[in-house]
């Protein structure tokens, strides 16, 4: 490892599974002390908790605790994050909930709990990760970066999966916002907008509906993995990432090209 986020500290909201538990194996190799917020330590997946595989690794990880609808263990979040060496570098938002239905099947409470885990909660995160970053000084042009997961599905149609589709246009905006707001103040606001990703958890992702349309979607001879999402975000929280902001980067295997 090249040790590109040394002494950076990091957060990676729904760390403990698929797309963010890469990101945070990847930070964690890369010099980050990362905070894992999540609900749980257990991975969907299946697996060891992502901060056993990084202590085993060498790395600094700790899991805190967190429902990221709730802005006070938002707020206590982010404070333990910047306790830890007085500043936050990165927040990568990624946290978020599935309905699986199209509009008219949508019942106000599942577009409720999307919305709560997967837009409010992103907002929360971000207001608070920004409060915190505006105290900090400078360091290589960046007072600090966001990264949020968004998808080609907040850009195109999310078939049969409308509320979750509505969640990531949002993110898509919200990454944008932020950076026009906030880069006067030289905080950073990318995302990164995935494809299909198989992170090994089952049930409708790998339903063989699904794969085949993510198949003839996809140019590429092969979807997509974690560690594909991960490397752009570590990108994103490096300093190679530089006049760069308010950026959607589509690690899709061509899906938004075709």
């Amino acid at each position: 490892m090249t040790q590109r986020l040394a002494g950076r500290v990091a957060i990676v909201t729904g760390g403990s599974s698929g797309i963010g538990r890469a990101i945070v194996r990847k930070y964690a190799a890369e010099g980050a002390h990362v905070f894992v917020a999540d609900i749980t330590e257990e991975a969907v997946e299946g697996g060891r908790p992502v901060c056993e595989l990084v202590a085993e690794d060498g790395g600094s990880a700790a899991f805190v605790k967190t429902d990221v609808s709730r802005a006070s263990d938002v707020e206590a979040l982010v404070e333990q994050a910047a306790a830890h060496s007085g500043r936050l570098d990165i927040l990568v938002n990624n946290a978020v909930l599935r309905a699986g239905k199209p509009l008219v099947e949508t019942e106000e409470a599942d577009w409720d709990r999307v919305m709560d885990v997967s837009l409010k909660g992103a907002y929360l995160c971000a207001r608070a990760a920004v409060r915190q970053m505006m105290t900090q000084e400078i360091r290589n042009e960046v007072r600090g970066r966001l990264i949020h997961i968004s998808s080609q599905h907040g850009h195109v149609s999310a078939p049969e999966d409308f509320a979750y589709g509505v969640s990531k246009a949002g993110i898509a905006y919200m990454t944008r916002q932020i950076a026009a707001d906030y880069g006067p103040h030289q905080i950073v606001s990318n995302a990164v907008a995935p494809g299909k990703i198989l992170t090994g958890k089952g049930g409708r992702a790998v339903e063989p509906r699904w794969l085949d349309y993510s198949n003839q979607r996809t140019p590429w001879p092969r979807l997509g993995t974690p560690d594909d999402v991960a490397r752009a975000a570590l990108f994103l929280a490096s300093d190679e990432a530089t006049y760069l902001t308010g950026h959607n980067l589509f690690v899709d295997g061509g899906w938004m090209a075709a």
